[in-house]
């Protein structure tokens, strides 16, 4: 069981550091916010705590100060009612009004305080006589009338803490305007009801020890719930400031990819009508894999490859958009799919008419942005993808005839 501790407990604190340095960014900005510094302080607490929760760090701790199961106490402190009580000031701010926040707040803080001080008592009766320094504190010393009233103030102190925010998420996710504020407050639910289960899991100890069982048999359960409690309270409660960022990065992504599926579309145009393009410099072949805005650059391709669509429609012969709709139904194709193979078999025709130096032929209504029904820029930017696609499958098909009649 120590050397699953001893590989737990260490990661937990680090992603507590790692969360407080991410935070301790904002404080430049925000040093007056309640909230921020809670959450600080909430992070460091919770740090100190895992740290001194590694086997081998706890017992240096005893073994240097001189003073038995010194480790423990600071682990249930740090743990336990200081972090929680940070964590309950944090998301206090967050979901009430700022007078209210503070009223409520300081009434939790002094329970938090009167309870570090009753446990400092019992901790140090529990401590008076000749006693050695315990590998599991409360475990193996529950026993004791001193030791089981130190664990149920303890485990009061830190479970009323992860039922109140446990509360205030559900309560206030369900109604949070901002989308990251709301996923990270449930995550944050999640991670105080890992650190809830924690909490039962001591306060059965005190009723197993009674019933001469030996908790130890399921202590596994501690580094488990308090490392995945800790992983979704970090995230929880970060969230809503690397949550729109993550999402921006997305949408970036997204928009890099459809510019790349609409590049050969886009490209087939401008050799037929190199007037399209508002900056032809954009047109070099390291400028698609290097496009700078992302998200003007695939606005821009969009108009232009609307333009090329709409002056290659005088192109198109005389009903070839008829055989072309003929030949999609034929291959089993309908509603979009159908739509974007007659937008791109009519389109072929066009570039090949234009290439020969065809004359233009009049009273052609194929190949045109207007051909499309009417909707927003997404859905534009979906009717392109699948006229790109069937563009694609249309020329490969071409490629493949030239090859046999070779």
């Amino acid at each position: 069981m120590n050397a699953v501790k001893a590989a737990v407990f260490p990661a937990c604190a680090v992603l507590c550091v790692l969360a407080l340095l991410y935070k301790l960014r904002d404080l430049r900005h925000h040093r007056r916010d309640p909230a921020l510094l809670a959450l600080l302080i909430a992070f460091f607490c919770k740090g100190i705590s895992f740290t001194l929760s590694t086997p081998s760090v706890s017992r240096a701790v005893d073994a240097y100060v001189g003073v038995a199961d010194l480790g423990a106490l600071g682990i249930h402190l740090f743990g336990g009612v200081a972090s929680s009580a940070a964590f309950l000031t944090a998301i206090v701010f967050w979901v009430y009004p700022p007078e209210a926040a503070r009223r409520r707040a300081l009434v939790r803080l002094l329970i938090a305080a009167l309870c570090a001080v009753a446990m400092v008592t019992m901790w140090a009766a529990a401590g008076s006589g000749d006693q050695r320094r315990s590998a599991h504190y409360l475990l193996q010393n529950v026993h004791r009338p001193v030791v089981a009233a130190y664990l149920l103030l303890y485990v009061s102190a830190f479970g009323a803490g992860m039922i109140e925010i446990i509360r205030l998420c559900r309560r206030y996710g369900r109604v949070a305007g901002r989308q990251w504020l709301r996923r990270g407050l449930y995550s944050t639910a999640i991670g105080a009801s890992a650190c809830l289960v924690y909490c039962l899991n001591r306060l059965v100890s005190l009723i197993a020890v009674q019933c001469g069982l030996d908790p130890l048999d399921w202590e596994l359960l501690t580094p488990v719930a308090n490392g995945t409690g800790i992983f979704f309270l970090v995230a929880g409660l970060t969230m809503p400031s690397w949550g729109p960022r993550i999402a921006e990065w997305r949408r970036l992504a997204r928009n890099f990819v459809t510019y790349q599926r609409l590049h050969p579309l886009w490209a087939a145009l401008y050799t037929a009508v190199p007037d399209i393009a508002l900056n032809p410099q954009h047109a070099g072949r390291l400028a698609r894999f290097l496009p700078g805005d992302i998200s003007y650059r695939l606005y821009r391709m969009v108009i232009e490859i609307q333009d090329g669509l709409l002056t290659l429609r005088p192109y198109v012969a005389s009903g070839a958009a008829e055989d072309a709709r003929q030949s999609a139904e034929a291959a089993g194709l309908s509603g979009d799919r159908l739509h974007a193979m007659v937008q791109a078999t009519t389109l072929v025709s066009a570039l090949r008419a234009k290439h020969d130096n065809r004359p233009p032929v009049r009273g052609s209504v194929a190949v045109g942005p207007e051909a499309a029904q009417g909707g927003d820029y997404t859905q534009e930017v979906g009717r392109l993808l699948d006229i790109a696609r069937a563009y694609a499958t249309v020329r490969s098909t071409d490629r493949c005839r030239e090859r046999r009649v070779r």
